[in-house]
């Protein structure tokens, strides 16, 4: 493995072996030593371990030294071979000086003849020392030797360390050689990672050329109907997608933008073979009308079959725009699609396509239906038989839409499209329409047959179901217009504007003349005991009252006006308006209704409010006001269940302020100044904006409040005219106990008086009995005035004859706990007016509880 340098010194050179052409590559141990330092170059042997011979020497003998075997054994047999070396020269120099005596011996043999005696001494001389130099010479040979052999040492010492500083780099290089070997192989696995990664991603840029190539290739239209066109398409969404989300690459952009191409130009594809494929399906269809007559059996063959048949292959197409054409999930509301145009396009090419068929033959069915003996000339048979026909139409065209496309996406836009006839035919109708019934009539049709419609058969659960409401709600729109327009001239004409007949105002006669509901009771007036009998009362009615003024109709027998005396005593403003909110209430939107039911309220009040004005001008005041309390009541109780929200906000501009100053300033003569103008303008004088609350049944109970107090303060000073407040009692003449007596002849006269008008005008119990208990308080409330005048004027005097409670003559001034006991017997107010009824049950918060005050004025409880 190694060069062994020494080892070439003392064998001879082998014979040149010839070179051949390929040469084993030169071990690094091999390499030149000039590259080497100089302590690690290893030292030249000498190659002789000896003096150098004589050319008479012989040559060495040639002898074979035994080859180290390993590294181990180098040791041994470098000691071997100097033992050896040794014992050779030792043998050589021994050989050598006996040949060395031989010739010194001939020479001087030779030479002994000339020379003399001399020289004798100096051979017995060097004779006698010729061991000795023999032994020097043999010594200084060993020395010679051992130097030699200590330079071979110290030389393969040298060797040695040469050889383990290589053996050092050899395992150096080794290990690098290993991490380099180990950073090739990692290097190679990161490249045959990024091979695979690369070859992954460049899939996602591979497909751009192939599909460029089938987009745009010569009949690219009909690849839309392949089933690869599906997997195309997916694949340009993974390829969008990728590139999305992978903005870092450098071709991301470029690839995207080209893919975003790609994908609009095969959603195009679609669209123009849907199209096509619809507008042949369309003339096909519009060609076989033209061509023949089609009846009523063949004709839905036509336009619904010759469509179902390939509705499911273009629907497959369809669905393909729709999945790409919703929009992101971070859009912002009411965002679109980037694709929904497209989607809007094959949706307008449908409508069209239908519309150009359907169209003219439902115009065609209308004026049909227009033209029939019984729609011609009534509203609801038309709207009935027109709605009922539309209805059936929407549901198929539903259907057909469902099978062409998914979901409802654009679908009521195109059946409203197709709604268009009934409308133009409806809409008129229904303008030019005075009858308000009729309209009322249409309204609840549409509302209780159309915008609530729920087949029984149909499941709940059930995806696709048509909502029909949603195409209807313009007639039902346009009815409660014309309706809401009539109701309001009726408020006008028949409420507002109302001119009482003669017959109208004619009070008390009127009432006379009509019995009043119940049998009237023939028992004396009733007391205040318990278990005093009472006259028969009509309850309070609970629900509104329908009446109807139009005459008998067949359309309007279930409201027609009832014959009953309950009604015949209502004022005509006061029927007409019940019957109005009773014909209008829930066929109008609630705010419709709060608003227009406030009106009518509000002009009814004012009407009969105006028509109890000429009859206390015709007649008497007590007949006004029991007239208007009769009607106001009744007008409160039939209004209870129209669930009217009242308070209606009033908007008014107030220009008081303003004309306050122009009147100022033209008394001052600077009204045309523009400096005070301007100063007007600055200091902030505009007009003013007053936001009003209206409140009808707060106005009715006014006007019920002002009623009943204006009738139980005039009855009170109909019965106490001798003990009013403007009687003097500070006169000498003036007879306190003529006044009392006086005035108990007269409330005993007017008692029956009273409860006669009461019971001519109102046939409730518990309404008259608490009249009469406030008619009964308020006169009490005027003695006591009296008597406080009166006591106050006889203790000034000293000439007071009152009578104690229990203890008054006739003729005498009564204290008021006299004068009360005496009421109750006179008035006999029943229990049952008061609180209770017959049984004793309390209806307190139920009837009409005026409460009155000591100072005379009467105050409505809340109940009113």
């Amino acid at each position: 493995m190694y060069e062994d340098a020494w080892y070439n010194a003392f064998v001879p050179a082998a014979p040149a072996r010839p070179e051949f052409s390929h040469k084993r590559r030169v071990s690094m141990l091999q390499q030149p030593q000039e590259g080497l330092p100089a302590d690690v170059q290893v030292p030249e042997l000498s190659s002789q371990v000896v003096d150098p011979p004589n050319e008479r020497d012989e040559l060495p003998i040639a002898s074979l030294r035994r080859r180290a075997q390993s590294y181990s054994d180098f040791h041994d047999a470098s000691q071997a071979h100097l033992k050896s070396g040794i014992l050779r020269d030792r043998s050589q120099v021994k050989r050598k000086s006996r040949q060395r005596r031989r010739s010194q011996v001939v020479s001087d043999e030779t030479e002994g003849a000339s020379e003399d005696g001399e020289d004798l001494s100096d051979e017995l001389l060097d004779a006698s020392h010729a061991k000795y130099q023999l032994y020097l010479d043999q010594l200084s040979s060993s020395r010679g030797h051992l130097d030699s052999l200590l330079d071979d040492t110290t030389s393969n010492i040298d060797l040695l360390s040469t050889l383990a500083a290589s053996f050092k780099a050899v395992e150096t290089q080794t290990a690098t050689f290993q991490e380099r070997c180990e950073s090739l192989l990692a290097e190679q696995r990161r490249i045959a990672t990024l091979a695979d990664d690369i070859g992954q991603n460049l899939q996602y840029y591979n497909y751009l050329d192939p599909i460029t190539r089938r987009l745009n290739a010569p009949g690219a239209g009909h690849l839309a109907r392949g089933d690869e066109f599906s997997t195309m398409l997916s694949q340009l969404d993974h390829c969008l997608d990728y590139m999305q989300t992978h903005p870092d690459q450098k071709e991301a952009t470029a690839y995207g933008s080209r893919y975003k191409l790609l994908l609009t130009r095969g959603l195009t594809l679609i669209r123009v073979n849907f199209t096509n494929t619809l507008r042949e399906i369309s003339s096909d269809v519009s060609k076989r009308i033209a061509d023949r007559q089609l009846n009523d059996t063949t004709m839905p063959a036509l336009l619904y079959a010759k469509f179902r048949v390939g509705a499911p292959e273009l629907k497959k197409l369809a669905l393909e725009i729709q999945k790409r054409a919703a929009p992101p999930m971070d859009a912002e509301p009411g965002a679109q699609g980037e694709y929904q145009s497209l989607v809007n396009e094959l949706h307008q090419s449908y409508s069209a396509a239908r519309g150009r068929l359907i169209v003219p033959l439902v115009r065609r069915k209308m004026a049909e239906i227009s033209a029939l003996p019984n729609t011609s000339k009534d509203l609801i048979a038309f709207a009935r038989s027109s709605i009922s026909y539309f209805r059936g139409l929407c549901l198929d065209e539903y259907d057909l839409w469902h099978e062409w496309f998914e979901g409802d996406d654009g679908l009521y836009d195109f059946l409203e499209t197709m709604c268009e006839p009934l409308f133009d035919y409806l809409r008129p109708r229904t303008i030019h329409e005075t009858q308000l019934p009729k309209l009322c009539e249409v309204c609840n049709l549409i509302q209780v047959r159309y915008m609530e419609d729920q087949d029984d058969d149909s499941d709940p659960d059930e995806p696709h179901r048509l909502d029909f409401s949603r195409l209807i709600q313009q007639a039902l729109y346009d009815a409660q217009t014309r309706l809401v327009f009539l109701a309001q001239g009726v408020v006008r004409d028949d409420i507002e504007k109302y001119k009482p007949k003669a017959e109208d105002i004619d009070y008390p006669a009127k009432v006379k003349a009509i019995p009043l509901s119940g049998t009237k009771s023939k028992a004396p007036p009733l007391s205040g005991k318990k278990n005093a009998t009472s006259s028969p009362k009509t309850p309070v009615p609970k629900a509104p009252t329908i009446v109807d003024e139009d005459g008998v109709d067949a359309f309007d027998l279930q409201w027609r006006y009832n014959s009953d005396v309950t009604y015949q005593s209502w004022f005509p403003t006061l029927k007409k308006a019940i019957w109005l909110l009773s014909r209008i209430y829930r066929l109008v939107n609630s705010s419709v209704f709060d608003d227009l039911a406030h009106d009518i309220v509000h002009q009814t009040t004012l009407s009969l409010h105006r028509a109890s004005q000429q009859i206390a001008s015709k007649t008497s005041t007590i007949d006004a006001q029991l007239f208007l309390l009769k009607q106001l009541l009744t007008l409160k109780q039939q209004i209870v269940t129209f669930d009217i929200e009242f308070v209606t906000h009033q908007v008014d501009v107030d220009f008081s302020s303003i004309t306050n100053t122009f009147y100022e300033l033209r008394s001052r003569g600077g009204l045309f100044n523009p400096r005070n103008l301007v100063r007007l303008v600055g200091s902030g004088l505009m007009p003013g904006v007053v936001e009003n609350m209206l409140d009808a049944k707060a106005e009715l109970d006014a006007r019920l409040r002002t009623v009943i107090n204006d009738f139980t303060s005039d009855a009170a000073a109909k019965m106490t005219p001798a003990v009013a407040s403007e009687v003097d009692t500070s006169k000498a003449d003036f007879a306190g106990g003529k006044s009392v007596r006086a005035t108990r002849v007269t409330i005993e006269k007017e008692i029956p008086v009273l409860r006669n008008k009461l019971d001519q005008y109102l046939d409730d119990t518990r309404t008259k009995e608490t009249l009469v208990g406030a008619v009964q308080d308020q006169a009490l409330a005027t003695y006591e005035d009296f008597f406080e005048r009166y006591t106050s004027r006889a203790k000034a005097n000293g000439t007071a004859s009152v009578s104690k409670k229990g203890k008054g003559r006739e003729d005498d001034v009564w204290d008021p706990d006299t004068f009360a006991d005496w009421m109750v017997e006179v008035f006999g107010v029943s229990r049952v007016g008061i609180g209770e009824d017959e049984d004793g049950v309390s209806t307190r918060g139920t009837s009409l509880s005026p409460v009155m005050s000591r100072s005379g004025k009467s105050l409505m409880s809340g109940s009113v």
